[in-house]
């Protein structure tokens, strides 16, 4: 059988743009925050009602990788979980003043990343690749299962 053009396959192109992404985040960000930890202290700068489970939710990670996160930002004093006053079984989520610094400087850090990152196309092609990206992060939360 005769090998296989891997240029047209979607997976290996969006797995060498993650190695791609890695790479300028540890160079460019930070190499002790990761994305995804970025990613959910965003989430929490952003509301003041977030429970562990809403958060994972809405960066689109499972809850087993969401506990883990929470946990090391916790153990870093990044974060720290508040009981719900309206709800005393669910703990809400909020930044400590180090979390709320850290996610200033980072988000900073990260914009001048993607600039970076997104030099290679103009504007116009830079607007489209993320319209297209986030359509097919759409339809791909269509395949997980509930829960």
């Amino acid at each position: 059988m005769a090998a296989v053009d891997l240029s047209t396959h979607p997976g290996h192109l969006a797995r060498r743009l993650q190695q791609a992404h890695t790479l300028l985040w540890n160079t460019l960000v930070s190499d002790e925050t990761t994305s995804p930890q970025f990613a959910l202290l965003n989430a929490v700068a952003a509301s003041d009602d977030l429970d562990q489970r809403t958060a994972g939710e809405l960066i689109g990670l499972d809850r087993s990788t969401t506990a883990e996160i929470v946990t090391r930002l916790c153990d870093r004093g990044l974060l720290r979980r508040v009981r719900d006053p309206r709800d005393g079984r669910r703990n809400l989520l909020r930044l400590t003043d180090r979390g709320g610094s850290l996610h200033r400087k980072t988000a900073r850090r990260a914009a001048r990343m993607n600039k970076v990152f997104l030099a290679p196309l103009d504007t116009a092609e830079q607007q489209v690749l993320l319209e297209l990206m986030r359509r097919l992060v759409s339809a791909a939360d269509d395949f997980r299962e509930p829960g």
